[in-house]
């Protein structure tokens, strides 16, 4: 797998955050009837499209990855009644849309094909763990638009002061290891930066495209 250079995964994430906290500082989320009415020129203005990341190939990619988990995901899901289980996820372009959509649009809306993978796991009682570089600061602003999104919410992980300072791998490994000291089995980890996967602590790990750190 390849390695992708922490520096511009830090910068956007920073960016993200610092847009996100300002956010909660100018107002409330919108209504429901204006944070679903999308312009098709959204991405066109989105960090992804500044970055050259096309948002019809991004699905495209992204679909060939779910359809690559589903048959595993599916199959192991039938032991959910003798085990506990678990399915751990990043957030940022690995269950929602961020880079593809301008932050004050909100909710974030889901990756249809992530979101349809994990609903059905959950179904057949898989629980859902969302492991996040993103601070605690917005973490209620996060499970809320996670679960506007169409998301079962099992567990949110959010770096606390401390973790900010540590590797985002290494935190990410800390949570996915309290998780299975709960009795879980992870049984698959999805994220789209290697910063998500490596450390273990996961049967299989999915890697969804961020074209080499281009998106956060």
């Amino acid at each position: 797998m390849p390695s992708t250079p922490l520096r511009g995964r830090a910068a956007a994430g920073s960016a993200a955050a610092l847009a996100l906290s300002a956010f909660l500082v100018v107002g409330p989320a919108p209504t429901a009837s204006a944070a679903t009415a999308s312009d098709p020129d959204d991405h066109l203005v989105s960090t992804a499209a500044l970055a050259g990341v096309d948002y019809a190939t991004w699905r495209r990619d992204v679909a060939a990855v779910v359809a690559e988990a589903r048959p595993y995901v599916e199959e192991r899901a039938k032991d959910a009644g003798r085990e506990k289980q678990a399915l751990v996820l990043d957030i940022d372009n690995s269950s929602l849309e961020t880079d593809f959509h301008p932050f004050w649009e909100l909710p974030t809306p889901a990756i249809a094909e992530v979101r349809d993978l994990v609903r059905d796991a959950h179904a057949r009682g898989v629980d859902v763990f969302f492991v996040t570089a993103r601070p605690g600061i917005i973490h209620s602003l996060t499970d809320w638009n996670l679960k506007k999104a169409g998301y079962p919410v099992d567990g949110l992980y959010v770096r606390s002061l401390p973790d900010l300072f540590a590797e985002v791998s290494a935190y990410k490994t800390e949570k996915r290891a309290e998780i299975e000291a709960k009795g879980y089995t992870i049984i698959a980890n999805i994220g789209n930066n290697t910063t998500d996967l490596v450390g273990g602590h996961a049967e299989r790990a999915f890697k969804l495209p961020d074209y080499g750190g281009k998106l956060s």
